[in-house]
């Protein structure tokens, strides 16, 4: 019986790593500007220099990896959150932290000059990370305790509170606003080879660490004492599944701005499907989450042709609804 279901998860694995390639293929394909499904594949086949053919390599090939390195990140950093917590509405952008980490980019950016994503990634690192203890403080403060809906109330304030201080911080220099207006709005547009080229070994680092945790967070969901009895070190799992989450968080931030909903939305999906096994949850996640950014990407760049609305935006809009839903439900308090 479990090796059947194992064949059927694997299964599945691979059937989402095919959805995957077909929404990678389709945002190189579809976008604002039309272009012939045949000038694409020239242009990825035999390129001869041509617009159309620029527009392909040097626009659209870039923003469909930097979407499947960014959608692979949240998706994890998401299930990685919500099994270590053990709370179904933790998300890296409902609990404030991608907007700790864009707090950090801004004040890299705005106030000190620095325009290397390899130097302010790690701006997005300690802002990702002092927002993750902040939301945790002010949700554990009190006599009630860290809840699942205190936690996510806690991360929408500090939220608020970052994103009120990067606006503030590009008030000040209007050049930079303007670079930064769609960023903040969450975009995978404008990015160049560079940034992929630069983040992508700390999202690398980020997903090998989380899937390596996979099971010794098992044991840990069955609590603390249970995990412990079982042989897992608990302090270092959860300082690893930080520096996991920090690194997915701030890399996959500071290459595509805030993102919201990825990382709620999806890992809560896997699990209606494959149940709570994170050996299977965190690389359902990895592969899920990107096909979503991507489908959200084309899809904003189709409804608002010859222009574009952000892939935060929409993902916003995917992502809002199942977070209502789960809000709703009379159990949140374990997964």
């Amino acid at each position: 019986m479990r090796r059947t279901r194992a064949a059927t998860l694997g299964a599945g694995l691979v059937l989402i790593g095919g959805v995957l390639v077909l929404a990678a293929m389709a945002s190189v394909a579809l976008g604002a500007r039309s272009v012939p499904l045949s000038t694409v594949v020239d242009a990825l086949v035999a390129p001869d220099g041509s617009s159309d053919h620029a527009v392909v390599l040097e626009l659209r090939v870039p923003r469909t990896l930097l979407g499947i390195g960014v959608g692979a990140a949240l998706g994890l950093a998401g299930a990685l959150m919500q099994g270590l917590t053990r709370n179904p509405l933790a998300d890296p952008g409902l609990l404030g932290i991608n907007e700790g980490a864009a707090l950090g980019v801004t004040v890299a950016l705005g106030l000190l000059g620095l325009s290397d994503p390899a130097v302010y990634v790690w701006f997005a690192f300690a802002g990702a990370a002092l927002a993750s203890v902040a939301v945790h403080a002010l949700g554990s403060s009190g006599r009630s305790g860290s809840g699942p809906v205190r936690l996510a109330l806690a991360g929408v304030a500090l939220g608020m509170v970052c994103t009120a201080a990067a606006s503030a911080i590009l008030r000040v220099d209007a050049q930079t606003y303007d670079r930064m207006r769609f960023w903040l709005a969450g975009s995978l547009a404008g990015q160049g080879p560079d940034v992929l080229v630069r983040l992508a070994p700390f999202m690398v680092a980020g997903l090998a660490l989380g899937l390596l945790l996979a099971r010794p967070m098992n044991m840990l969901s069955l609590g603390d004492d249970a995990g412990t009895a079982l042989g897992v070190a608990v302090t270092r799992t959860r300082v690893l599944t930080a520096a996991a989450v920090t690194l997915l968080c701030g890399s996959a931030t500071a290459a595509a701005g805030p993102l919201w909903f990825v990382g709620l939305a999806v890992p809560h999906l896997v699990r209606g499907v494959v149940g709570h096994d994170q050996r299977w949850v965190l690389p359902y996640s990895a592969l899920a989450a990107p096909v979503l950014l991507l489908v959200a990407d084309v899809a904003g760049r189709l409804v608002a042709r010859p222009g574009e609305v952000q892939v935060g935006i929409v993902s916003a809009v995917i992502g809002a609804p199942v977070f209502i839903l789960m809000a709703r439900r009379k159990r949140l308090a374990a997964l």
